[in-house]
């Protein structure tokens, strides 16, 4: 399903992948989730593409879920969101992200998928998930502890606050920091680099690093599905969306 919001281009062997939605500061939509799900599998399937290169604009990455859009969201079925987690975990291509500016809630554990992560120096991240009265998504409660260790890990989900690429670094989310107009070109050159690999060789040794977590990731993302849908029903989180949005049209 095609999206004004998600543009993709392939060349010199990098599939990239755009969340283009400014007005909304790249708010994810279910519409959104279906189109990134499907330029995943094309990329995947793209044979004259070696890499994925995800990415917002130098400024802007994501502010995360589409709160009116989730308001509005009915049953699981109805969701495209858990098609997008299975999908960004199991594409076999290396997928490299460049992220500048703000980076929240999905906007940051979707890096977590990615193999590198190129950031500005003045991008922020955050993980409000338990603010929102919501729980970790996207096997991040697994990824984030091993990449950043618990007490980290617990910082940054339990407490919810904005951090920078210095401790998003410290915590393996983010591979380099760079200035903020150097983030798309370096990005790109990552990717020029990866691609200029053998194929076969970079492929099976994404497959041989992801392999000791791969099948404990996907029972991570069932394991929270249930538990984030049930608390994104529930009266509190809803109340504290519909708060959110009524701030916002003020």
């Amino acid at each position: 399903m095609p999206s004004p919001h998600i543009l993709t281009q392939s060349s010199e062997q990098i599939f990239s992948i755009e969340i283009s939605r400014r007005d909304k500061r790249n708010a994810i939509t279910n519409a959104m989730y279906v189109a990134m799900s499907e330029a995943l599998d094309a990329a995947d399937a793209d044979s004259g593409a070696a890499v994925v290169l995800i990415h917002g604009q130098a400024d802007l990455f994501s502010a995360g879920n589409d709160l009116g859009d989730f308001l509005e969201a009915g049953s699981r079925q109805e969701s495209a969101a858990p098609r997008f987690l299975r999908t960004i975990a199991g594409v076999r291509k290396p997928i490299v992200a460049a992220v500048g500016g703000p980076a929240i809630g999905i906007g940051t554990t979707l890096l977590l998928h990615c193999d590198m992560v190129i950031a500005a120096d003045d991008a922020r991240f955050q993980l409000p998930f338990v603010s929102l009265g919501l729980c970790p998504e996207a096997g991040s409660s697994l990824l984030l502890p091993q990449m950043a260790g618990h007490r980290l890990a617990s910082e940054l989900m339990l407490l919810g606050d904005v951090f920078d690429s210095a401790v998003a670094q410290r915590a393996g989310i983010v591979s380099r920091v760079v200035p903020a107009p150097e983030l798309l070109t370096h990005a790109r050159a990552v990717a020029a680099r990866l691609a200029a690999q053998p194929a076969d060789a970079l492929a099976t040794t994404k497959e041989l690093l992801k392999r000791p977590a791969g099948r404990s990731v996907l029972q991570a993302i069932e394991a929270e599905l249930p538990q984030f849908e049930r608390l994104l029903a529930s009266p509190t989180a809803r109340s504290i969306f519909q708060s959110f949005l009524d701030k916002r049209s003020r």
